[in-house]
């Protein structure tokens, strides 16, 4: 069982950064694709970018595309999302989330295939 708990959110203007965190507990977390996804009030949750258990390949939503750069520290069992040049309609809750399949090749934006929610961390843009 893995458990992910997401912190770095914050209140940024528009044009910042911040910079997510998403730690777990569990020796198999590097075994797993790791997904961020967000939900904005009253909007589906989305999928926003996912990086495979060795952190080889990632995918990234269009429209985050060039603004924001995921990573993982497996030594830290931790995955990054790295958010710059953000925008107002970037305010979000941010989720993270394993695939729940280990060592699956292909990456996912269907977040019917994830597991092991957090509990999200508030992203707030200014405009």
């Amino acid at each position: 069982q893995v458990q992910l708990v997401e912190s770095g959110g914050g209140l940024v203007q528009a044009g910042g950064s911040l910079r997510l965190s998403c730690a777990a507990s569990g020796r198999t977390f590097n075994t797993y694709t790791v997904g961020w996804f967000r939900q904005a009030p009253g909007k589906e949750r989305e999928f926003v970018a996912a990086v495979t258990w060795s952190g080889s390949i990632t995918y990234y939503a269009d429209s985050m595309k060039g603004r924001f750069t995921i990573s993982r520290d497996n030594a830290k069992n931790t995955v990054y999302l790295q958010m710059n040049s953000l925008k107002p309609e970037d305010t979000a809750v941010y989720f993270c989330a394993t695939d729940r399949l280990r060592y699956r090749s292909q990456i996912t934006g269907d977040k019917s295939e994830y597991v092991n929610w957090g509990q999200g961390t508030q992203v707030t843009v200014s405009s």
